[in-house]
């Protein structure tokens, strides 16, 4: 997946600032795609100049002007190319994987307090996405949000999976821990 596809993707409910679209990153597409906000500014520009979105200036009183971007049909084409292609599989690269790795030549303890931030991390990160997914579906239990009342189900999936994601990672870091504990105190009895 290209940058592109993730700015594409989330013009297409609305024509969306650049400003805009970078907060869109921020909750809804962060937890499967990383941006800085001057990248999604430079993609846009260059989206624009493809003809993949349409960029509009509004004037504003008192207020810079901004510019408004929406998917052209171009870029509607782009993702139904892009989604026809084999996803490729992620891979994983978190720094905490090789501390775990080289736990036994570590001290226990510094890895339990980086594994304890992280779970903590995980543990908020999931509540956000879990009081998004809430909102999103205004009252309304997941399955029938999902089956009956959704105009777009897409987001609420992604945010999903963002929220399972953070989950799995609390319980491996929780799991680790006790692993690490019990073998502490093991040690400690020997």
């Amino acid at each position: 997946m290209a940058l592109r596809h993730a700015v594409l993707a989330a013009l297409l409910d609305e024509e969306l600032s650049g400003y805009q679209v970078t907060k869109a990153f921020a909750a809804g597409v962060a937890n499967f795609w990383h941006a800085l906000p001057q990248q999604v500014y430079a993609e846009l520009a260059k989206l624009e100049k493809e003809g993949m979105v349409a960029g509009r200036e509004v004037v504003q009183e008192g207020r810079p002007n901004k510019r408004l971007f929406r998917v052209t049909g171009e870029g509607l084409a782009e993702l139904e190319s892009f989604a026809a292609t084999a996803a490729k599989p992620a891979f994983l690269r978190e720094d905490l994987l090789v501390q775990v790795q080289a736990a036994d030549h570590l001290d226990a303890g510094v890895l339990i307090e980086r594994l304890a931030e992280r779970y903590a991390f995980a543990e908020a990160e999931a509540a956000l996405f879990e009081e998004q997914l809430r909102r999103m579906r205004g009252g309304l239990g997941e399955t029938e949000f999902l089956l009956r009342r959704a105009s777009r189900v897409g987001p609420y999936l992604t945010c999903r999976r963002g929220r399972d994601f953070e989950r799995a990672n609390r319980d491996w870091c929780r799991d680790v821990m006790e692993v690490l504990r019990a073998r502490q105190a093991a040690g400690e009895e020997a």
